[in-house]
């Protein structure tokens, strides 16, 4: 007998055999290379496994994040954006993200006060640095100061970061320390990264562009950062961190959540996942992260590498609000003066 095509349709309702809806989806923007890389694995499989959600990564500097986010307006692009310190603090005042909820994000009280925006707005996962890198096959003696990164034997075997990521930003803020100048008086900076500028072979855009020079011995010296150095090395890559005696100077990346997004519930149990102890463990281990949440415990040979304790407390964090607002006049000045 031949049962109607309804009658099958009935059935297999009533049985609960039908698909369910596709699940939802969370896009967040973050950095590429082995930090996406280490996310999925230390991050999004526990959020998927926990929600039954799936996490898509589009990949950019914080800068053009940031860009993304003013190019949406009210259009929600974006549910999680990951942003250093100084840029997230700009899209912040521009009234582009949304308030977070700290009592329905899990671990959010046992971060550190510094890690947490007093408004609200965003939280960091992690501390990092822009430090010198160096390449472990052609340098045996490891530099001590970012004066180093001027001496001839580098010429032709430097890489320099472009101001359009946060170490470009940085390496400026230190070559004007380096130079008696400062955030406010920037100027020395500049100068002395144009008299440089003729011994680079590379301002890279994206952290991970230098690693094949790395590889090659193409560059025996880089202005990088602690995490992607750690992650580096871990992999093979014959590179090793040197902290400038001046201090290093730190990084506090963030998360936040576009004012646009419609999935703000979903998206802080994603921060959540960020902030869970074995989340940061996990993150210091893959990535040499430096964990932001007070419970988490390192083993005291990687507590010794990535930002966290007395390493933290020797580096220099900028007044990054100072810098938010100086950005645009040093990004404007950057392309005049260093990028052509």
């Amino acid at each position: 007998m031949t049962v109607p095509r309804t009658t099958m349709l009935i059935c297999l309702l009533t049985a609960g055999l039908v698909l369910p809806a596709s699940a939802e989806e969370l896009v967040v923007a973050t950095f590429g290379g082995t930090f996406v890389d280490n996310s999925k694995k230390c991050h999004a499989a526990a959020f998927e496994k926990a929600t039954g959600a799936s996490v898509k990564y589009l990949l950019g500097s914080s800068v053009q994040t940031a860009a993304k986010l003013r190019a949406a307006g009210a259009r929600a692009e974006l549910d999680v954006a990951y942003m250093d310190s100084q840029i997230v603090k700009q899209m912040k005042a521009e009234g582009l993200l949304q308030s977070l909820e700290p009592a329905k994000i899990d671990h959010w009280g046992d971060l550190y006060d510094a890690s947490r925006d007093k408004d609200g707005y965003w939280v960091s996962m992690m501390f990092a640095g822009t430090i010198i890198t160096y390449n472990t096959n052609l340098v045996k003696t490891p530099p001590t100061s970012w004066a180093d990164l001027w001496k001839p034997s580098f010429k032709g075997k430097l890489a320099i970061p472009d101001i359009s990521g946060t170490s470009g930003q940085q390496f400026l803020m230190a070559a004007a320390r380096l130079n008696g100048g400062s955030i406010e008086n920037i100027d020395p900076g500049f100068e002395a990264i144009k008299k440089l500028k003729p011994n680079v072979q590379m301002m890279y855009t994206q952290p991970d562009q230098i690693i094949p020079l790395f590889e090659r011995g193409d560059i025996a010296v880089a202005v990088w950062y602690t995490d992607r150095t750690g992650a580096a090395a871990a992999k093979g890559v014959p590179v090793a961190a040197a902290y400038p005696k001046e201090g290093a100077i730190g990084i506090v990346p963030t998360v936040s959540v576009p004012k646009a997004s419609q999935k703000r519930e979903l998206a802080q149990k994603y921060i959540a996942a960020l902030l869970s102890p074995e989340g940061q463990l996990c993150f210091a281990q893959t990535q040499f992260a430096g964990p932001t949440n007070r419970k988490v415990q390192l083993p005291a040979d990687l507590g010794k590498l990535v930002p966290f304790g007395d390493i933290v407390r020797r580096m220099y964090f900028p007044d990054t609000d100072l810098v938010a607002r100086k950005f645009p006049e040093w990004s404007e000045r950057w392309g005049r003066e260093i990028a052509r």
